[in-house]
């Protein structure tokens, strides 16, 4: 017998079957686990945009960019605006997670259950004014030597551009002019895109267009610089913020646009929907945190509009506010992320829960297994009493030589056996229990010096 060289061996291999059962159970637990919370993200998500050129081109671009850095391809879908963003994001077969809608864009005035079931927003992400730019010789020939137009009510017969069907900007629209009491027929519109628009806006085929868009629509910007081109100011900013509490009052100020050129000439006020970022409820969490963590590096900045750290924001009127988001604006980057890899610190914060869960449930079931190590290396000894006691009840009753061909055998086998140190005395013991059997069966045998005589085996 080798109880030291072998010892190793033997801890490593009983340890494995003692314990690989039950750390078998705890790995198909979290296994099970982590099938049904799913906490690693799609590495794709489609996000619905707006036209070319326009602001929510120009922010799909910049949330690809950061997403792609945690390994998340977002596929950029272009679209006429929010009114058709709304109705991909209520299409299940659409194929698109989140898209960009400004505040108003959808006909309802208030909020609608029914249709916003399963829409989440992710915040309020930047102001987006109703620019209304109009030709300023037209004014003049449509208002006389009036001052230019600063009410909607003061564009009745003029012929505008309220944007192509599918856009928020239509829709927007046709509830400020209700509330100016301007009939649809009291207006020529004309249903054209963005582009086509300003190209109908700068050769006089329509006396104003209308769209709504951030400030950093190139749009925006080539128009506000466009000689013959005027702002129309909406001096009754204030009561639209009012009557539509998905508004607000803006203002551009005074030389913000050229400096030099004294671009504006002064303030403009403007009213403007607040954009948001509205996500199904069957996104991907993980994907909810991630754009809102880039909707921060994307707006937090200042803007013409608002100042550093306005934007993005969970004060939003008119979608329930994703769980993920609200925790973001509460609480700010999880902790983990700002030590661990993205991927890393979203499986450990998803799963944590149910790491501890399992270790509360297996840790006191973890207290059987000493016993049950102790019992399978003893059971490696203790196996062998049975055939010992076979052989002593057989003493007397079955041949000796039958008898000590089993014992030679036994101890033989026993010989092999090897056990840790810790268990050396019990076999030992079963070593010394042989010795005492075969030391009967000896002295038992006829013809022993150590048999007694018949006359003392019959008394």
């Amino acid at each position: 017998m080798n109880t030291d060289a072998n010892a190793p061996r033997l801890l490593k291999r009983d340890l494995l079957a003692t314990v690989g059962p039950f750390a078998l159970v705890g790995i198909v637990l979290l296994a099970i686990a982590y099938w049904v919370l799913d906490p690693s993200p799609p590495r794709r998500v489609v996000l619905a945009t707006g036209t070319e050129q326009g602001a929510y081109a120009e922010f799909g671009l910049r949330y690809a960019e950061i997403l792609a850095r945690h390994g998340i391809k977002v596929q950029l879908r272009a679209t006429q605006g929010s009114a058709e963003n709304l109705a991909l994001l209520r299409d299940p077969d659409s194929g698109v997670d989140l898209a960009f809608v400004q505040g108003g864009a959808d006909r309802r005035f208030g909020p609608d259950e029914d249709a916003d079931a399963g829409l989440v927003s992710l915040g309020s992400l930047f102001y987006e004014p109703v620019w209304i730019f109009y030709r300023e010789e037209a004014a003049r020939r449509l208002l006389g030597d009036a001052r230019p137009p600063d009410s909607l009510a003061q564009l009745k017969g003029w012929r505008i551009n309220i944007g192509a069907k599918g856009s928020g900007v239509a829709i927007l629209l046709e509830k400020m002019f209700e509330a100016n009491h301007v009939e649809p027929g009291e207006l020529d519109l004309v249903r054209l895109s963005q582009t086509p628009a300003v190209m109908a806006l700068l050769d006089g085929s329509v006396d104003a267009m209308a769209f709504v868009s951030a400030p950093e629509s190139l749009m925006v910007q080539m128009l506000l610089k466009t000689p013959g081109i005027a702002l129309m100011n909406f001096a009754q900013a204030e009561a639209y913020t009012r009557l539509f509490p998905f508004m607000a009052a803006v203002t551009l100020p005074r030389g913000v646009v050229d400096l030099e050129r004294d671009m504006p000439p002064q303030d403009v006020h403007l009213v403007a929907p607040i954009g948001t970022l509205v996500a199904r409820d069957s996104t991907h969490p993980a994907l909810i945190q991630l754009f809102v963590q880039a909707a921060q590096q994307v707006h937090g900045s200042a803007g013409w509009f608002h100042k550093r750290g306005d934007f993005p924001n969970g004060r939003t009127t008119e979608r329930t506010l994703a769980s993920e988001a609200e925790r973001f604006y509460r609480s700010g980057v999880p902790f983990l992320q700002r030590y661990l890899p993205f991927w890393l610190a979203n499986l450990i914060e998803r799963m944590w829960p149910v790491l501890v869960t399992l270790i509360a449930v297996l840790l006191p079931l973890s207290r059987i297994l000493p016993p049950l190590y102790e019992l399978r290396v003893r059971s490696r000894i203790f196996r062998w009493y049975a055939q010992l006691r076979a052989v002593e009840a057989g003493l007397g009753q079955r041949p000796a030589d039958a008898l000590a061909r089993e014992l030679a055998d036994l101890e033989e086998r026993v010989g092999h056996i090897s056990v840790p140190l810790a268990y050396a005395d019990e076999l030992y013991s079963l070593r010394s229990h042989i010795r005492l059997v075969r030391d009967r069966l000896v002295r038992d045998r006829p013809g022993s010096p150590q048999a007694p005589a018949a006359g003392e085996a019959a008394n």
